[in-house]
């Protein structure tokens, strides 16, 4: 797990730890803005098989909005494009702004994003002076609170929110409900799922340690630990590493599990069908390294 600076893009971020660990295989769950700062969770090797169960965990961020000046990308980095004045809002018009955001809703993803719409990045369109159509997605806000800021027209935050959830266009809404424009100023992710930036490392520190031969390289089994686990024989260990299922333990109820081996070690995810389970990404013959 990594505290990614700001200034450098999620890419940026994966070029150097391929750069630090020597490793060509490196990929990254859940893209920061280049602005944004926080928890980036990074795999080597085969654990970059596991990125998609920590990507469709919940996301935390905190940040800071200011209200009255909007830019071209909706956050601290782009160009400001209008200003409007910022009504007077007490804290209580503040909650119930940020209550109409809140639940399961629609959202409207920026130009200025790495989506693609007809083979073409968003960004590039933007550059391009170019808008189309978005598509809106599904997403989830569970908690989305404000206070007070240290200076004029601006608001700290706090959200807990699914995975697709842009929180500057979720800046630029609330802002909108409060009769104003408004942008994101500040933006730092604090976990996923499990996950904390609290247990992360700087890039720094990883060059560093990486150069004393001490890589804090986590095992495969912690991309995987929200998952339900079963623990299975040696016999099984063999099936699974030749692709056959084996049969569901007494007891277990979801849908997809974690197998771990008698040391502790991941198995494999694996996948229910019927009465059985069905190996979905296999680790028991393969060694390697697991994250940052």
């Amino acid at each position: 797990m990594l505290d990614k600076p700001g200034a450098m893009t999620s890419h940026d971020v994966v070029a150097r730890v391929r750069r630090i660990v020597g490793e060509r295989r490196v990929g990254h769950a859940g893209t920061l803005d280049p602005m944004a700062t926080g928890l980036l969770i990074v795999a080597l090797g085969p654990a970059t098989r596991l990125l998609r169960f920590v990507q469709a965990e919940t996301k935390r961020y905190v940040g800071t909005i200011e209200l009255g000046v909007a830019t071209d990308t909706l956050d601290a980095d782009g160009t400001v494009v209008a200003r409007a004045p910022v009504p007077d809002v007490d804290d209580a018009a503040m909650a119930r702004a940020a209550a109409t955001l809140t639940g399961p809703q629609q959202q409207v993803p920026p130009m200025v994003s790495a989506i693609k719409i007809d083979g073409q990045r968003l960004y590039d369109l933007a550059r391009r002076g170019v808008e189309v159509d978005r598509p809106a997605r599904s997403i989830t806000v569970d908690e989305f609170t404000l206070t007070r800021g240290s200076g004029e027209n601006q608001w700290d935050f706090a959200v807990v929110c699914s995975t697709g959830t842009y929180v500057r266009v979720l800046a630029s809404d609330l802002a909108e409900r409060l009769g104003t424009v408004g942008h994101l100023s500040t933006l730092r992710r604090t976990a996923i799922g499990v996950h904390d930036v609290g247990d992360a490392i700087a890039l720094d520190a990883l060059a560093d340690a990486v150069a004393l031969g001490r890589a804090p390289v986590a095992p495969p089994r912690a991309m995987v630990q929200h998952l339900e686990s079963v623990t299975v024989a040696d016999d099984e260990v063999r099936r699974i590493a030749r692709g056959q299922r084996i049969e569901v333990a007494a007891g277990v109820t979801g849908s997809t599990v974690a197998a771990i081996d008698q040391a502790g070690e991941l198995v494999a995810v694996l996948g229910r069908r019927g009465d059985q389970w069905q190996p979905e990404i296999v680790f028991a013959a393969d060694a390697g390294p697991g994250r940052p």
